[in-house]
């Protein structure tokens, strides 16, 4: 008997590279993402390294994180730089009007930023100020940042304890400039976009990747008036989404109590992801049919109401099995159309949002998204398979979506893996995989899964949600017969 879960993985066509940065992060200025998250200072109890905290670090350094976008976010458009650079004792300190009132010491700037990433072997994508900044700031930033040889910026960078340049790939100019990065019309910044990313320039060996800001969520004007106007200009062009039940000014919905409907309608509006790529990819084909621009999908993930008692504006959240199989889908959505997918920054790294990690002062804890992550690095710079699917559905109001998100990768090494999450919270799947152009010699596979939908590790019990070894199919000669239990996440390596 057929079952309603039929995948066709063609192990011999490969559409494309998976870039790695797909699985890249994002850190902002909010809450307690830097300043506990990631940043303690060298006087600090907690043991680090150059004031990063080391066991935060380490576990990041366990997934691979490829690239860390920082500032921000809204932070990013009333960030300027030269305040957080110099002797910290002297620096200016500030207020963060977006994200709870905070007075900051910026005592984490940019020597700082640049060490984390150096510790975590992450490239850094900075995010430069359009909204409230100048094109001098911005291109005197980039100056201090890269230029090998005197100048005012590169001969202050070596007063402040750093001789050499860095290297920079990645730098955005201006987020959310349709928002709080402005409230701009698309015409008037793409002006802007072109005006600043002028003087964005690469000294030495440097070439820098430049990314306009895009659309929010179905903002499809947006993205044509960029396309139209700017394209010629640019290397990526992001796009922001996120995923909650409810009404995001009214109320996103509880990140932990929540009933089946808010499960059903978070994982289908974390499939709405899909279609958002379709169509924005659409109008980017007309202008770039050789997709040379890269849809840079730099802040995604869940977004919840706060966890109850903590200040509103540091938008701290639980991180449930919920979360996991959001992560999962949008990754496998990401790594189908990577073709066009460059980099994706999921928010947010610690403390914030979909995080992959919490802390309370010297402890931390690894939330289930972290797992997510760790386990589908297998898939960064692999080969993207092509995969043709029958799936079952998951009835949702007046809509459906998928009951089963998949994806299939094939490593430099020829190990395929195949990614694969269960969306139901109460039914398994069962899932015939077929192989073809690929001896299948071995199979082995890891899981992470729920018992309840509200799942999730606390710091009284760290390790509820964490991977195990999955034995749940069986090879006949022509078939992987899975069966997938509910709300899980599974990944298997086939050689």
């Amino acid at each position: 008997m057929k079952n309603l879960n039929s995948f066709i993985i063609n192990a011999d066509i490969t559409p494309n590279t998976i870039n790695k940065n797909i699985y890249g992060h994002f850190s902002e200025h909010l809450g307690r993402c830097i300043y506990e998250g990631l940043w303690v200072g060298e006087d600090s109890e907690i043991p680090n390294t150059q004031g990063v905290r080391n066991d935060v670090i380490q576990a990041l350094q366990q997934i691979n994180i490829p690239v860390l976008r920082w500032p921000g976010g809204c932070f990013a458009d009333e960030y300027h730089w030269k305040d957080g650079v110099g002797p910290r004792s002297q620096r200016k300190r500030m207020v963060n009007t977006h994200w709870g009132g905070v007075v900051e010491n910026n005592h984490f700037g940019t020597h700082e930023f640049m060490m984390l990433c150096e510790q975590l072997g992450a490239e850094p994508y900075i995010c430069g100020n359009v909204g409230s900044g100048t094109v001098q700031e911005m291109s005197e930033w980039v100056e201090y940042l890269t230029f090998d040889g005197e100048s005012p910026m590169a001969d202050w960078r070596r007063e402040n304890g750093r001789d050499a340049p860095w290297s920079l790939t990645y730098f955005g100019v201006g987020n959310e400039n349709w928002g709080c990065g402005g409230n701009m019309r698309p015409q008037y910044y793409a002006d802007l976009y072109k005006q600043y990313q002028t003087y964005v320039r690469n000294y030495g060996k440097n070439q820098i990747y430049k990314i306009a800001g895009g659309p929010n969520v179905d903002d499809f004007y947006w993205t044509e008036v960029l396309m139209r106007e700017a394209s010629d200009y640019m290397d990526g062009l992001s796009l922001h989404y996120y995923t909650f039940p409810g009404d995001f000014w009214e109320g996103k919905g509880s990140a932990v109590d929540f009933t089946e409907s808010e499960w059903k309608l978070t994982l289908s509006r974390a499939w709405h992801m899909d279609q958002l790529i379709q169509k924005h990819a659409t109008i980017m084909d007309k202008y770039d049919p050789e997709k040379r621009v890269g849809l840079i999908v730099d802040e995604w993930g869940t977004w919840f109401d706060v966890e109850p008692g903590t200040n509103p504006g540091f938008l701290y959240q639980q991180n449930t099995i919920r979360d996991a199989l959001v992560a999962g889908t949008t990754l496998n959505i990401f790594n189908n159309h990577s073709d066009r997918i460059h980099m994706a920054n999921i928010a947010q790294t610690v403390n914030v949002l979909q995080a992959m990690i919490l802390t309370e002062g010297s402890d931390m804890l690894l939330t289930p998204t972290y797992h997510v992550f760790e386990m589908y690095k297998v898939h960064q710079d692999a080969d993207l398979l092509q995969v043709g699917s029958e799936v079952e559905t998951i009835t949702c109001g007046e809509s459906s979506f998928d009951k089963v998100s998949i994806s299939a990768s094939k490593s430099k090494g020829g190990v395929i893996h195949i990614s694969l999450c269960n969306l139901h919270h109460t039914q398994g799947a069962a899932a015939d995989l077929d192989v073809r152009g690929f001896t299948v010699s071995r199979v082995s596979g890891r899981i992470l899964a729920g018992s309840n939908m509200n799942d999730r590790n606390t710091f009284e019990d760290k390790e509820r949600v964490k991977p195990e070894l999955f034995t749940d199919f069986e090879r006949t000669q022509e078939k992987i017969h899975v069966q997938l239990p509910p709300m899980a996440v599974v990944m298997l390596s086939i050689g």
